[in-house]
């Protein structure tokens, strides 16, 4: 449940969504929602995180993006029960999100799913456009940003609303004026990173079976004479 917001200031969510795909007019969903909460351009130490069912299957290569699996998600709250908080937690903050138009058609093809209004796109500031605006001709991804303002995303390994959403907060402030960003921020992501990998880990699913080798008994008998005549110094013979 979102906590009670702040009234004074100018608040700024910003936002990161995952999905099963690119186009909800096909049939695709949200499947993780992750939000950092400014307040007058500074980290207030509020956050949004939901992974959520998307009562379909996981297409093989958006599982790959950010690993969030069947069977996993299975588990989660549909999007119609976290509607409410999730509305609650923006409020009628500024929304920044990287490539704003994709994640809104997504959040709003969900709440007029549910005979909500969808959010104007006014609401949201798209700091690709930004980053265009600012450095014409230069890479806008998020990563790209990172790297130029020196910002850690090591432990990015798999694409994570959450996580995502704190480095982008660290890009933003950077965009907006070079302002450092509390150091709330870099503690808070990689705090998420490291969930982000220990839930990774823990649906990965071992292969009951090893794999047959695929190497023949003539290959093998030829690779060993082979590295026979090299004598000692063989590096297949070396162990680290």
């Amino acid at each position: 449940m979102a906590e009670k917001q702040g009234s004074s200031g100018h608040r700024e969510v910003v936002l990161d969504t995952e999905t099963t795909g690119f186009e909800p007019s096909e049939g695709h969903r949200i499947v993780e929602i992750g939000a950092v909460e400014l307040l007058n351009h500074m980290p207030t130490g509020r956050t949004y995180h939901q992974y959520i069912n998307p009562e379909r299957m996981m297409p093989k290569e958006a599982f790959e993006i950010h690993g969030l699996g069947d069977d996993f998600l299975r588990q989660q709250p549909v999007f119609k029960a976290i509607a409410r908080a999730f509305i609650e937690f923006i409020g009628d903050a500024t929304l920044v999100i990287h490539n704003a138009a994709f994640d809104m058609k997504f959040l709003n093809a969900e709440l007029q799913t549910l005979g909500h209004p969808g959010l104007p796109m006014t609401q949201a500031l798209d700091t690709v456009a930004l980053a265009r605006k600012k450095f014409p001709g230069s890479p806008a991804s998020l990563d790209a940003l990172c790297r130029r303002f020196g910002i850690d995303n090591s432990a990015r390994e798999k694409h994570g609303a959450l996580l995502d959403s704190e480095l982008l907060a660290e890009v933003y402030l950077e965009l907006i004026g070079g302002r450092q960003p509390d150091f709330m921020l870099a503690t808070a992501a990689a705090q998420t990173a490291a969930k982000q990998r220990a839930n990774l880990a823990g649906r990965a699913k071992p292969r009951p079976n090893s794999l047959p080798s695929r190497l023949t008994e003539a290959e093998a008998a030829a690779h060993q004479a082979f590295v026979g005549k090299m004598g000692d110094a063989a590096v297949w013979l070396k162990r680290t």
